[in-house]
């Protein structure tokens, strides 16, 4: 059986989780309804909304249910843009960090392209943590002509945590609403939204064991939010359309189970990491760490460069081998392209293309690390004889090297 050393991509749904979906999926009506099957569903809805808002910090009426993270961040991006810049012309700057999430990036420079906003692109460190003196700048400079400031709790690529209560207090004076992309911290480190300060804050089920097409913006009660789409009026009237009650029923019982022993579980998985982090580095002494060093960074994460290495190549190669990982980098129509995160921190692209992720959940073992570590120095000096030359097709490597049947030794 492969190992599964990419649980920021997604993770397997939790027993709690996918007894309740079950449960949930042979039973039926819209919550919506008044009829008593209506009632029924719309019970356990509420039930999960309390569940999830008791995980996150919040009060249930500040849960908006969504389908997913993408859609969380779409919601509160526009949504904060709209309504701000509805109530003063002069609110066009988003300040986004340069290491977001593409849910948030495309959705601000969509709004740069089609709604008059202009992006101020926040800067990071080496480590790819936001510069803090660039955002007290930005607020100095003209704070009337903020719209909304967006910052992601925890990099989905590198695994750096970033300063959220720093931001949210610089931009506290002005009025200034601060969104966060939760969806890799929220099961994964204590997340407590009322504590935030945030004005809204999107994540997802399927990266905390709740099944894929669920999740959820948390949104302050005073805080305005145009609609993205308009129908039922569901959702406080801010995300029309029928909730699909088992998914939200079940994305609860994953967040219940995830933070009930969180601190437990965040121990041992970073211990985990730990260990990894200790056996890539002995295994393969040129790979470099990436993201920041210790509790700065996601307990599950470990993420690395190998110089000389596509990453694409080191992917397949270990896939060969029965370990799933990742590059944690965009790769459209089959031609590889360098993280953005990893330019924005520094690095050139030749660099950033040897980049592997390696990602632990609930489920991840020492054996997982074991396999890992034995199957990675082959594979990392098969990858090296294929070469970056040209960075050929990601699909062309990849056939070369089933078809040969090349694995690490």
């Amino acid at each position: 059986m492969p190992v599964y050393l990419d649980h920021a991509a997604t993770t397997p749904m939790s027993p709690e989780a996918l007894a309740v979906m079950t449960r949930e999926l042979a039973r039926t009506g819209n919550p919506s309804s008044l009829h008593g099957a209506g009632r029924r569903a719309r019970r356990a809805v509420e039930d999960a909304r309390e569940t999830l808002a008791a995980a996150a910090g919040a009060h249930p009426s500040e849960v908006i249910f969504t389908s997913g993270g993408t859609e969380a961040d779409n919601l509160a991006v526009k949504g904060l843009f709209w309504a701000r810049h509805d109530e003063d012309p002069r609110r066009t700057r988003i300040l986004c960090s340069a290491v977001e999430h593409h849910a948030v990036m495309d959705t601000v420079e969509w709004l740069e392209r089609h709604e008059g906003a202009e992006a101020v692109w926040l800067p990071v460190d080496h480590t790819g943590t936001v510069a803090l003196e660039t955002v007290q700048r930005e607020i100095d400079k003209d704070p009337d002509s903020i719209a909304l400031i967006t910052v992601m709790w925890a990099n989905n690529e590198v695994g750096t945590i970033q300063p959220i209560p720093d931001i949210v207090e610089m931009a506290k004076p002005h009025g200034i609403p601060v969104h966060s992309d939760a969806v890799q911290a929220f099961g994964s480190v204590a997340v407590d939204f009322r504590a935030s300060g945030l004005a809204a804050m999107s994540v997802s089920g399927h990266k905390l064991g709740g099944p894929v097409g669920v999740g959820a913006l948390f949104l302050g009660r005073a805080v305005k939010l145009t609609p993205v789409q308009h129908g039922g009026g569901q959702e406080r009237d801010v995300r029309s359309g029928t909730l699909d009650t088992a998914a939200i029923a079940a994305f609860a019982a994953a967040a219940a189970a995830a933070t009930a022993h969180q601190g437990e579980e965040r121990e041992r998985i970073r211990a985990l990491r730990d260990r990894l982090i200790r056996g890539v580095e002995e295994a393969v002494p040129d790979a470099v760490l990436r993201g920041a060093p210790g509790n700065g960074r996601l307990p599950g994460n470990a993420h690395f460069t190998f110089p000389g290495c596509e990453g694409d190549s080191l992917l397949f190669l270990l896939d060969l081998a029965g370990v799933e990982s990742s590059t944690g980098s965009a790769c459209t129509a089959g031609v590889p392209r360098p993280s953005h995160v990893l330019l924005a921190m520094g690095l050139d692209e030749d660099t950033a293309r040897g980049a592997q992720r390696f990602t632990l959940g609930h489920s991840s073992t020492e054996a997982d690390v074991d396999t890992l570590l034995t199957a990675l120095p082959g594979a990392c000096a098969k990858a090296r004889q294929a070469g970056m030359a040209g960075h050929e097709s990601t699909i062309q490597t990849a056939a070369t090297l089933a078809r040969q049947g090349v694995a690490p030794s």
